[in-house]
């Protein structure tokens, strides 16, 4: 098929570089995510995100570990950036989420990382935790643009998303995948340090759904465009994940979902009761039986 990213268009109209400098703004008393710490990230401060503006990067590669569509048979473009604007105690990356490791590059430097994942037949690019990354990556693509950048861009965050943020972004990211974490406020604050996640993840996900609709995949299986969403099952229904199905299911019954079973106790997991051991494979069965009783007919597990 013949498939041009949306941020070619914005880019030939001038509208891209008015993207960047509305980011830039916005992150000089940063809004960017519902954190809202109003700090001056281009003078040398950080807020909880513990970042500047300079994007820092702690790997990029051709990933074969993503859900199929991303995958295909040459990997999805994942670069990982450093830091997050939220704090899970249970984070199986939290070397790089909270300690830190990673290091500043220039925004040439991840215009080259994009164009070499490119060049190694990726079929994407996946921009792992770029919430409080997106101004350095609208910097990157304008000049990833012209060296010949033009897969989908996956924007593959927590949930925790500013809806301000994301209407700047509209034309930018072809796909979103956001997690949706938990049904609870209550648990979101106590093993993510951040508050209404519930309110705010559901807002972020309406407001992607609205820019790019349900997965649209090419005759390969391979993903251009849409809204996928992951979610992570906890042990004792933690996590609230009917109620979460249920959001879903109302948005869309074509809401392509993956339900994960991955969760282990790493990082602090195991100073918190309730989450200190494995999840078992029934609570993801009866996750996963729950969606399709909803009617939802893009599950994957």
């Amino acid at each position: 098929m013949d498939f041009q990213p949306s941020y070619l268009a914005i880019y030939e109209s001038g509208k891209l570089e008015n993207v960047a400098s509305e980011l830039e703004k916005v992150a000089k008393e940063c809004t960017l995510c519902p954190q809202n710490c109003r700090v001056d990230r281009s003078n040398g401060r950080s807020g909880r995100c513990r970042s500047e503006l300079m994007p820092i990067v702690s790997s990029y590669n051709a990933h074969f570990g993503e859900e199929p569509p991303l995958v295909g048979r040459r990997g999805s473009g994942t670069i990982f950036f450093t830091n997050c604007n939220m704090a899970c105690i249970f984070c199986q990356n939290y070397d790089i989420s909270h300690l830190g490791y990673g290091r500043e590059v220039s925004y040439e430097d991840l215009a080259l990382m994009m164009i070499s994942l490119r060049k190694s037949g990726c079929h994407n690019i996946n921009c792992v935790t770029p919430t409080h990354m997106v101004y350095a990556i609208v910097k990157a693509l304008l000049i990833a643009i012209p060296m010949g950048l033009d897969l989908p861009l996956v924007y593959n965050s927590g949930g925790y998303d500013s809806v301000k943020t994301l209407k700047l972004l509209e034309g930018v990211f072809d796909i979103y995948m956001p997690d949706f974490k938990y049904a609870d406020a209550a648990i979101g604050h106590r093993l993510s340090g951040v508050k209404d996640y519930p309110e705010i993840a559901q807002n972020a996900i309406r407001e992607m759904y609205n820019q790019v609709g349900d997965l649209m995949m090419d005759e390969r299986g391979i993903a251009y465009r849409g809204l996928m969403v992951r979610h992570l099952v906890l042990p004792g229904g933690t996590a609230g994940t009917f109620e979460v199905i249920d959001f879903l299911s109302a948005l869309s019954k074509r809401t392509y979902l993956n339900i994960m079973d991955q969760y282990h106790p790493v990082y602090r997991a195991r100073e918190y009761p309730g989450i200190g051991r494995m999840v078992e494979m029934h609570e993801v069965d009866d996750a996963v039986s729950y969606a399709r009783r909803s009617g939802m007919t893009r599950v994957i597990f």
